[in-house]
Formats: structure tokens, C-alpha cells, sequence
């Protein structure tokens, strides 16, 4: 074993050797042994050979790892010493040592010996998996690097490196010494050299040597993975590892988070010119000229390379991304050949003339928009102001087109010199349209694409739901366009004056009304997840950093980019509406733009239609998550709030006298929650969203039909801002009294109960909703508001509260429902075939309404208990005459 192993502790001559040949040694001898095993003639001649475990010393004090052994039924004694060894030792066993401790004399002993050696945790691992003790010719303590392969790079102590390989092995893993393709993560002491840039680009975990160490110390963890993403992301090499910044040309505010970006990825940073820089990151758009000559040490690179390594969460290499001089050779050269103080500078100044005015003829004929330098298509009517697409800020250089938009040029078709007023408005409808599908484009492959791409260097930026949370329907929207914009090609291009434009909207109307809702409706959620995200995660922040800086941005933000078919629509609208003046009354376009105005504004109807119902359910989900109890019922497709009022109760219901009470009105029910006492736990969604905690408690979910009067009480000393409604449950005989005070000014009383009348009589299907009101005094229904915030009156309230608290902790009468149910039935079978008793009756009266309480059927809203049933004789009196 010796001989073999990547440690050599007797000659000390190497520390480190490629293990894959005495790996593949043990393997070749396995499958030998297998091939032995399995011919029956020599099955008859070997003896068998029986595995025992020896459990050394502390090893044979453990009744767990007893009880494994037996698990999985493998024979084992117990040896305090060495010298017991050779009294066990006998060919008939294969003897497994099983030692607690790796680096007391018994244990080297052992390995001297060339003994088969492991630790506690791999026999306790093999019983909870039910599978036999692994075969390994090393010390295996535990499995906690198994099937890892590891390669080192950047260590100069021996000793350090020995120990790190020795550790590895104890765990299960494998050592290489060269760098290839099966390595799965690369322990590295520094971040340079050639095993570290090819980690860098085959994406391959690089790892500090804490991340062994930290893992020997939880070598008795049973469940323990080295490997698993939570512990291993804490021992990852950061990008600026020894790096030490300094930063040019940048604002105090980019500075300032460029420094503290350049701390949390590991690196520090001083002023600029300090010698002990490694590196000088550059604003190379700004930057013309360095003000100090460099050194050799130090790396000049532009920004793409500080937000490169982030992204990649890994020091990118530093030779893609050099710092140039604006004077390079190349530019000097190509200056050169553009002057005209040469000998033949008559000829280079008729031939610059010449393609100037060729230059000049193209641009007055073609209909399309130049690719290379789209500022000089600023020669549009006023109208084009109206498009944000087409504003000179905003123009985009787009080097590559994408793939989507690499249709032929048609332009070599004659085009007549003299252009009308409605084929320039056609020919700017085309250039907006087209440089709107370029933005859209530039989202999808520049930012959607790259995002939702698998196996990414550190694993996704974003997650799934994220992504599509950001960017929704952008890919509809855009295949809608490039439609629009092929077709406008072709008419421009075979342009005649009877050609018409506004069969060419009408023709995706549909496809628009699909394909916008969905996005418009949700592009403040799409924003907000953006500004969250690139706040939560640095590699995201230095994704959009890399991106938006890139010239198919136009340096603008992704928000500013997706901001632009909220905006579209609208700026086609007003263009066709330009086009539609310049169109004569008997062309057949004239009748066709009105309709594709028509339908465009229908579009921009539908989309404000929805997102007024998409605010609307979003308010119900809103009212869901603050009410803690709140009847899942209460979210329906035709359902929408209101209003929300701020109320205090007055009576003894809905709840106790001065309660805080909070209405919810519905457009056909009316929710009522109280303040919470006790604010409950946090919610998290799904998506990692944090709402906040439940502050309002359910009480009632009362239909509006359930409502037969609202009384506006009338203002006196005694009662101030206070109403009431007159409800009739179903499951009640008599009517019952809420009594509430407005405690908010921002919505008057008269205003609030018209309001609530009026959806009233629509549930009720009555026109006459100003019958519903009825004036009241306070005396004739015994309603007041004084000493509502007097101390006195909320001591009494929290002393009646507490009372109520202890009767509850105190009661017997708390029956489960189940029980109540039982009893019944038990109740029913005992007095069968006999008339029952007085005691028999009061108790299943008493069961009888306690199960119908129980068992009221409600299908979509709950009603109002029948514990009203104990104002409704003192109400009966007053509110007769009012029905």
C-alpha cells in the first residue's frame, strides 16, 4: 500500500503524484478478483474468505456503530493494542480496522502495516444505506468527498500540501495532478497561473483550502456532503482574491459602489498611483490618456473586466480586457490616409467628394434606415417626435443585426424621385417600426437570452420565475413586430400611392390585444424585480453593468429599454393618425387607416381594461394576506374592492365595544376584520417575496343582500361621525344592529354610505338606492361615541378583554366538534325504541344547535352567527317600522 499511495511518508521523496494510476490498479485488481471469484473450480480449491471488522480501542465503546455492524451482519471483536494483532490475524479473515482517532500511534501503526483502515462514519453510513464496507486500499474515514476529483494549484509548503492531500483521502476523494476535463473542483492557493485560467474557463468550482479543513472538522456529520451548494459556496476563491484596485475616470457615486463591490468579491482598493496596485480599472469611454506611466506589474483594463469577473463570480483574464490609448498606431494610420496636405491630395479630395455625394444619393432615395449610423436618419417629419424609438438620445448602433432582422434589402427598387408628403410619413412609420424591433431584439438576445441560458459560470443569475417575471410576452411582442415591419418593407419598397397601410394593423390586431395586456399590465412588477434583484445580487448587477454599456444599448438601462412598448402603441397611433391628413378622401386606405386607428385605440382600451382588472384582483390579494382567516371564497374573477373604510365598533357586535374594525366593501359583499391583538409571523411566497405580517383578523363575510337598511345616525354631543346597518341573516329570526364610527376624514360619511347603498341595490337588483338610507337618532337605537379614547374606557376594555381570556383557559364547556358529533349519535342509538327523557331532550337540544351551527351549508360566503340572537328582542321594537 505504501508504494502505491500518493504519500510516500517513508522515502519523503515526492508529496504529491497523479493517483489515477493506483486508482485504475485497484479497479483492474477488483475486476480480477471478480473473475477469480467467479469460476467454479477455483471456488472449490480457494477456502472462503469471511470480512471482520476490528473496532480498536474507543471504536468498541460505541453501541451505535455495535449496533451498524450488526445492521448489516458482518462479524466483529474488539482489540485494545497492537500486539493483540497478531493473536487475531488468521487467513480465513479479512481483517477492517476500524479506528475512532486518524492521528494517534495505533492508527500509523496500522497504516504501516498496510492494514485496511476506516473510520466510524463509513460503517454507520453503510447501515443506514443498507450496502456492504466499501473496498479502499487508503485510510477512509469518512464519504464525505467521495466520487469529488481535486487538483491543486499555487501551493510552496510541502507540508501544507501533504497535509491537504492526506485529509482529501480520509474523506473519500480523488487527487490529480494535472488539470483535465474529470477534475471537479480546483484547490487554489493563489489566482494565477495556467490550472486557474482554465478552471476560470471550463467553469469549475475553485476552492480555498479552508474548504477541506472546514470539512474534516464535520467528519462525523452522518448526512454530510462536502459538495452541496450551501457549505461549498462559503470556501469559494472570490474574483479579486489578491487583487488590490484602483479606479479611473469614474464618478464619486460609481467609485464609491465600485469600491464597495470590489470589498464584499474579496479584493481591496486604494488611490489611484499607489504602487502596491495590482490593478487599474479604466472608464475607457472617458479616459483618453493616463496621467502617469504604468509599471509592468500593474494590469490597465477597461470596466468590462471588474464587472466580467463578478458576473462570472471568477477573476477573469486580464489580457481580453487591456486598456488602449486613443493614439493608437492603427488610428494614427488611418488619420494619415484621411489628410489632404499629401502630394496626391487633389485626387484623394475629388474622390472624398465623390463618395460624399454618392453617400448623399443613397440617402435621399433609400426608404431604409442606415445600419451603421442611424443619426443621420433624423431628417423625419415632426411626427417622428412623437415615437421615444427615434429621439437622437435614444438612437442605437447596431454593428449585428439580429438574426430575426437579416431579411434582404429590397432598396435597389426604383423609388420615384419625386416623394409625396404620405410616402415620407409611410417611410418614418417604417424606420420607427424597424428601430423598435432592433430594441426589442437587443432585450431578447442581449439580456433575456444569456439569463435563461444553462450550465453558466457560477450557476444562474436569476431565477426561472425572475426572469419571466422581468421580461413576460417581450418575445411575443416581438415576432408580432417583425411581421409588421416585413409587410411595411414590402410596401415601401413596391410603394404606390393605393397601397394601403392600414390593412397591415388590422391585420395583427388580434395578435396586439394578445400579446400587450400581459406585459403593460405587469411593467411595474418588471421593473420592481429589476431594481430588487440588482440590489440582492451582485452578479446581476455586474451583468446589466457589462450589457448596458455595450453600443446596442445606446447606453440606457434595461428599464428604459422595456419601458418602450408601453410607449409604442401610442406613437403608431399618432403617426397613422399623421398619415391618414396626407391620405387623399378617395384613396381606399383613408376609410382603412380610420378602422386601424379604431382598433389600435380598442387595443389601448382592452390593455387599460385589464390592468384595471389585474390592480383590482391584485387588491383582493391584498386584503387576503392582511386579513389573517380571511374565507379563500372571497377571491372570484368577478369580484373587485371598493373602498376601505376605518371604523370603530359600537355595539357588542360585530365585536366588542371599541374595536378597532376595518371594512372591506365589494361590489357584491362586505368583509369585516378586526385589528389584531397579536401580529402574526411573516409570509413568503413562492419567489422569495417577504409581505408583511397579518395585522387585521376575520370576523364576518357578509353578502350585501344581507343588508335591509343603513342608518345614518345623526350628529349630536354625544355621537359623532357614526352609522349603522340593519342585517338580516338568513339563519336569524329577527334583525340585528351594526353600529360603527368613522375614525378616517379622507371619506366623508354621506359619501360612504351612497356608496355602499348604491352596490346594495345592484346586489338586490333595485334601482331605488337612496331608499336604503334612513335617518336615526342615537337615543332610539342606543348608540353613542363619547369616551370612545378616554383612558378609562380603554382600561375597561382591556380589563374585559383579560376576563374573557381567563374564562376561556378556565372553561369545561370547550367540546371538539367531533365529540359533540359523537355524543349525538350515541344519544340517537340510546334512545331508541323509547320516548327520551327531560335530560335527554335539554341535551340533544343543546347538541342538536350546536351541529347546525356547525353544519350551515355556505358556498360562497359565510354568514353572520347566530350569537346575534341576543340583541334582536331589544331591536325588535325600534326597527319593525322600518321594514
Amino acid at each position: 500500500m505504501a508504494e502505491n499511495s500518493v504519500l510516500t511518508s517513508t522515502t519523503g521523496r515526492t508529496s504529491l503524484a497523479d493517483s489515477s494510476i493506483f486508482d485504475s490498479k485497484v479497479t483492474e485488481l477488483s475486476k480480477e478478483n471478480l473473475l477469480i471469484g467467479s469460476t467454479s473450480y477455483v471456488e472449490e480449491e480457494m477456502p472462503q474468505i469471511e470480512t471482520r471488522v476490528i473496532l480498536v480501542q474507543e471504536a468498541g465503546k460505541q453501541e451505535e456503530l455495535i449496533k451498524a455492524l450488526k445492521d448489516i451482519k458482518v462479524g466483529f471483536v474488539k482489540m485494545e493494542s497492537v500486539e493483540e494483532f497478531e493473536d487475531l490475524d488468521s487467513p480465513e479473515f479479512e481483517n477492517v480496522f476500524v479506528v475512532t482517532d486518524f492521528q494517534d500511534s495505533v492508527f500509523n501503526d496500522l497504516y504501516k502495516a498496510d492494514c485496511r483502515v476506516i473510520g466510524p462514519p463509513v460503517v454507520l453510513n453503510c447501515s443506514q444505506k443498507g450496502e456492504p464496507l466499501p473496498f479502499s486500499c487508503r485510510p477512509l474515514y469518512c464519504t464525505s468527498m467521495m466520487n469529488l476529483v481535486l487538483c491543486f494549484t499555487g501551493f510552496r509548503k510541502k507540508e501544507e500540501l501533504v497535509r491537504l492531500v492526506t485529509l482529501v483521502h480520509h474523506m473519500g476523494g480523488v487527487i490529480r495532478k494535472d488539470f483535465n476535463s474529470k477534475v471537479t473542483h480546483l484547490v487554489a492557493n493563489c489566482t494565477q497561473g495556467e490550472k486557474f485560467r482554465v478552471a476560470v474557463s471550463l467553469g469549475t468550482p475553485i476552492m480555498k483550502p479552508e474548504w477541506i479543513y472546514k470539512a474534516w472538522e464535520r467528519r462525523n456529520e452522518q448526512d454530510f456532503c462536502a459538495a452541496v451548494d450551501d457549505f461549498r459556496n462559503e470556501f469559494k476563491v472570490p474574483p479579486f482574491q489578491d487583487c488590490i484596485l484602483s479606479f479611473l475616470g469614474f464618478s464619486d457615486e460609481e467609485k464609491t459602489n465600485m469600491e464597495e463591490m470590489t470589498e464584499m468579491q474579496g479584493g481591496k482598493y486604494l488611490p489611484l498611483g499607489d504602487e502596491r496596485c495590482t490593478h487599474l480599472v479604466v472608464e475607457e469611454n472617458i479616459v483618453k490618456d493616463l496621467p502617469f506611466e504604468p509599471s509592468k506589474k500593474l494590469y490597465v483594463v477597461k470596466q468590462e473586466w471588474f464587472w466580467g469577473s463578478i458576473q462570472m463570480d471568477a477573476r477573469a483574464g486580464e489580457t481580453m480586457y487591456l486598456y488602449e490609448k486613443a493614439n493608437t498606431p492603427e488610428l494614427k494610420k488611418s488619420v494619415s490616409m484621411l489628410s489632404l496636405n499629401t502630394p496626391n491630395s487633389n485626387r484623394k479630395r475629388r474622390r472624398l467628394k465623390e463618395t460624399l455625394a454618392q453617400l448623399s444619393r443613397e440617402t435621399d432615395v433609400s426608404p431604409f434606415p442606415p445600419r451603421k449610423r442611424p443619426s443621420a436618419e433624423h431628417s423625419l417629419s415632426i411626427g417622428s417626435l412623437l415615437d421615444i424609438s427615434n429621439t437622437p438620445e435614444s438612437s442605437i448602433n447596431y454593428g449585428d443585426t439580429p438574426k430575426s432582422c437579416t431579411k434582404s434589402s429590397k432598396n435597389s427598387t426604383p423609388v420615384p424621385s419625386k416623394q409625396s408628403a404620405r410616402w415620407q410619413v409611410a417611410k418614418e412609420l417604417y424606420q420607427t417600426e424597424s428601430n423598435y424591433v432592433n430594441i426589442l431584439a437587443t432585450v431578447i438576445q442581449l439580456f433575456q437570452v444569456p439569463l435563461e441560458e444553462e450550465g453558466q459560470r457560477g450557476g444562474p443569475i436569476l431565477a426561472p420565475e425572475e426572469i419571466k417575471t422581468i421580461f413576460g410576452s417581450i418575445p411575443d411582442i416581438f415576432d408580432v413586430h417583425t411581421k409588421i415591419k416585413d409587410d411595411l418593407e414590402d410596401l415601401i419598397v413596391n410603394w404606390d400611392e393605393s397601397k394601403s397601410i392600414g390593412d397591415i394593423f388590422l391585420k395583427y390586431s388580434k395578435d396586439l390585444v394578445k400579446t400587450y395586456p400581459p406585459f403593460v399590465n405587469f411593467f411595474e412588477m418588471s421593473k420592481e424585480t429589476i431594481i430588487k434583484c440588482e440590489k440582492q445580487k451582485p452578479r446581476f448587477h455586474a451583468f446589466l453593468k457589462i450589457n448596458q454599456a455595450k453600443p446596442e444599448c445606446g447606453r440606457q438601462s434595461l428599464v428604459e429599454l422595456l419601458i418602450r412598448p408601453v410607449q409604442r402603441l401610442p406613437s403608431v397611433a399618432l403617426l397613422l393618425n399623421d398619415l391618414k391628413k396626407h391620405t387623399a378622401d378617395e384613396n381606399p386606405d383613408k376609410s382603412t387607416l380610420e378602422k386601424a386607428i379604431g382598433s389600435l385605440k380598442e387595443v389601448m382600451t382592452h390593455i387599460n381594461e385589464d390592468k384595471r382588472k389585474t390592480e383590482a384582483q391584485k387588491q383582493i390579494f391584498d386584503v387576503v394576506y392582511e386579513v389573517d382567516g380571511c374565507p379563500a371564497n372571497l377571491l372570484s374573477s368577478h369580484r373587485s374592492l371598493v373602498q376601505r373604510v376605518e371604523t370603530i365598533s359600537l355595539g357588542e357586535h360585530p365585536c366588542d365595544r371599541g374595536e378597532q374594525v376595518t371594512l372591506f366593501l365589494f361590489n357584491d359583499c362586505l368583509e369585516i376584520a378586526r385589528k389584531r391583538h397579536k401580529v402574526i409571523g411573516t409570509f413568503r411566497s413562492p419567489h422569495g417575496q417577504t409581505r408583511p405580517p397579518a395585522s387585521l383578523k376575520h370576523i364576518h363575510l357578509m353578502p350585501l343582500s344581507q343588508i335591509k337598511k343603513v342608518l345614518d345616525i345623526r350628529e349630536t354631543e354625544d355621537c359623532h361621525n357614526a352609522f349603522a346597518l340593519l342585517v338580516r341573516p338568513p339563519t336569524e329570526q329577527a334583525n340585528v344592529l351594526l353600529s360603527f364610527q368613522m375614525t378616517s376624514d379622507e371619506l366623508p360619511k354621506e359619501n360612504w354610505l351612497k356608496m355602499l347603498c348604491r352596490h346594495v341595490a345592484n346586489t338586490i337588483c333595485k334601482a331605488d338606492a337612496e331608499n336604503l338610507i334612513y335617518t336615526a337618532d342615537p337615543e332610539s337605537f342606543e348608540v353613542n361615541t363619547k369616551d370612545m379614547d378616554s383612558t378609562l374606557s380603554r382600561a375597561s376594555r382591556a380589563i374585559k378583554k383579560t376576563s374573557k381570556k381567563v374564562t376561556r383557559a378556565f372553561s369545561f364547556s370547550k367540546t371538539p366538534k367531533r365529540a359533540l358529533r359523537r355524543a349525538l349519535m350515541t344519544s340517537h342509538s340510546s334512545v331508541e325504541g323509547r320516548s327520551p327523557s327531560s335530560n335527554d331532550k335539554h341535551v340533544m337540544s343543546r347538541l342538536s344547535s350546536t351541529s347546525s351551527l356547525a353544519g350551515i351549508p355556505s358556498p360562497s360566503l359565510v354568514s353572520l352567527p347566530s350569537f346575534f340572537e341576543r340583541r334582536s328582542h331589544t331591536l325588535s321594537r325600534s326597527t319593525t317600522h322600518l321594514i
